[in-house]
């Protein structure tokens, strides 16, 4: 994946580069090439809170690897207990022709689970998060259209609207507001199947770690229900030379120690 090497162009000549001359494409683009760094480890929250105002939180180690051609990410569930040595691992490829791969661990079962892509849309350990959403999806597999430029939380952003070539897709449409200066998906829409509202996605803080945006508070609201996910990274490390093995199905069984 490479993705502190893959700047694309249109950052290479930022200053050349003006509103009328940059595609919806070209924006999404310069999202999904900005730099995150060899790999990535750290303590992530997930507090879910449904319409009712009660919260589930899970306790989460994620770790994160470049691979060139691919990025792996592993989760490994901590607490509560009825979670507890539950594992998730994500692979996405940066050949536009092929979907993530993504399995589940269930200590229950003592079997790891490979995602189906029908499965993909289902929700993931009851947050708003499907399996999909966890997924970096690939800038080909959507049509962009840049629709206007706005000021949002005191940052200039491009809007774009993004439909899927797939018309089976989960969402019908997402639309995302992009910072210039950064590329980082600062606030995301996503529309249902009948083009009804049903969920944003909003991140709230970011923190600089080697050079590299950490996106350290994410929410996920889902307008519909009235549930909210919020996804909070801490004790981030970038950098540090994960070992490959990390990310094995052998790794999800077995859990962090």
């Amino acid at each position: 994946m490479q993705r502190i090497k893959q700047i694309s162009i249109s950052i290479l000549i930022a200053g050349m580069v003006f509103a009328q001359d940059i595609t919806g494409l070209d924006i999404i683009q310069n999202v999904y090439n900005r730099p995150t760094g060899d790999d990535m480890k750290g303590d992530l929250t997930m507090i879910i809170e449904n319409a009712r105002g009660n919260q589930r939180i899970r306790e989460i180690k994620q770790y994160v690897k470049d691979f060139g051609d691919m990025e792996k990410k592993i989760m490994f569930f901590m607490a509560p207990a009825d979670v507890r040595n539950t594992s998730f691992m994500n692979w996405s490829y940066t050949e536009e022709s092929k979907s993530d791969d993504q399995w589940i661990y269930l200590p229950a079962l003592k079997k790891v689970k490979r995602i189906s892509s029908d499965s993909k849309s289902d929700n993931f350990m009851g947050s708003d998060f499907t399996y999909d959403d966890l997924g970096d999806r690939h800038p080909m597999e959507d049509i962009h259209r840049l629709l206007r430029e706005e000021s949002i939380e005191g940052k200039e952003t491009y809007v774009v609207e993004s439909i899927p070539k797939d018309e089976e897709y989960m969402y019908s449409r997402t639309i995302t507001w992009v910072v210039k200066d950064s590329w980082i998906g600062l606030k995301k829409e996503f529309y249902d199947e009948d083009d009804e509202l049903l969920k944003i996605l909003t991140v709230q803080e970011q923190l600089k770690s080697d050079g590299i945006i950490i996106l350290t508070h994410v929410k996920m609201s889902n307008i519909q229900s009235g549930q909210s996910t919020v996804m909070s990274f801490s004790n981030v490390e970038v950098n540090t030379g994960l070992a490959e093995n990390t990310f094995t199905e052998r790794m999800m069984r077995r859990g962090i120690r």
